[in-house]
């Protein structure tokens, strides 16, 4: 029903910042939510940002609050992952999910589509 797909992953060096984004296609909705999930190598998958298809209600984890912003660009199908001030430790493979509901949340498990994902690399 949805398909979604990342891109925008790179190198960047401690301290610089990268730029994400995630394209939905197929049957969305206003009432949908937008999530971006990352994964470490030996580490469980963690909640990063979230916000609404219609732009509102912005959710941070306390790992990335005031570092990272998310927004949906102006063509209302693409949402993008601002990241600066970028640390070693934020380094994983970044997924976006998408879920039709009015709630936004943290766990990964209430999501129904998920994209592939894309590597963000930080070097010291």
């Amino acid at each position: 029903q949805v398909q979604l797909v990342e891109s925008g992953g790179g190198l960047a060096q401690a301290g610089g910042s990268l730029r994400l984004s995630c394209a939905a296609s197929g049957r969305t909705f206003s009432t949908y939510v937008m999530g971006w999930f990352r994964q470490a190598p030996g580490k469980e998958r963690e909640f990063v940002a979230a916000i609404k298809w219609s732009g509102g209600s912005r959710l941070y984890a306390d790992a990335v609050k005031g570092r990272f912003t998310i927004s949906r660009d102006n063509a209302k199908n693409t949402v993008d992952l601002q990241m600066n001030s970028l640390k070693p430790e934020d380094t994983a493979v970044y997924c976006c999910a998408a879920v039709s509901t009015l709630y936004i949340s943290r766990r990964s498990d209430e999501y129904d589509y998920w994209g592939q994902g894309t590597q963000v690399t930080v070097s010291s």
